[in-house]
């Protein structure tokens, strides 16, 4: 039985990233899965005068110890203009200065969602080569397109092809 944790890297109380994560997670078995809501880890933007003045918070050193401990992440990612939200990005800049390598011997299921037709699948690229610079090994990748389209709460994922490949 792995350790894994599973968080989105939105900070939205209502993020549809971990909508998708609830559902992965929901079909799992024979797992220890800690599932985190990051809108209980607000963070400032990463600055290194901050960092040299007030350290790191209790927040931060949590999280990448809940990473730590776990061998596996479900992560899905959101979208802004392209690109990961700079909610997610200032995470990993502030992890990646505790510990550069802060998810070495990690596997990732990497996902990504968005209410338009690509899925958040530029975010989902970015960050697939940026997690391996931290020691993860991204084991398989999944964008869902469409989401108030091909999503529900109580069904999951409605189109045959997209939940087969998730």
């Amino acid at each position: 039985m792995a350790a894994i944790l599973a968080f989105a890297g939105s900070n939205s109380s209502t993020s549809i990233n971990f909508r998708l994560v609830k559902h992965t997670v929901s079909l799992v078995q024979r797992h220890d899965i800690q599932i985190l809501n990051m809108t209980g880890y607000p963070f400032p933007m990463y600055s290194e005068d901050d960092e040299k003045q007030k350290g790191y918070s209790n927040s931060l050193v949590e999280l990448k110890n809940e990473i730590a401990k776990s061998q596996g992440l479900i992560l899905s990612v959101n979208e802004h203009n392209g690109n990961p939200s700079a909610y997610f990005k200032n995470v990993l800049d502030w992890l990646s200065r505790l510990d550069i390598k802060f998810l070495e011997g990690t596997k990732v299921l990497l996902m990504s969602t968005s209410g338009g037709k690509r899925g958040a699948i530029g975010s989902l690229g970015v960050i697939e080569k940026m997690l391996p610079r931290f020691g993860a090994e991204i084991v398989a990748t999944f964008s869902l397109p469409s989401f108030y389209d091909n999503f529900s709460d109580k069904g999951g994922i409605l189109d045959e092809s997209l939940s087969e490949a998730h």
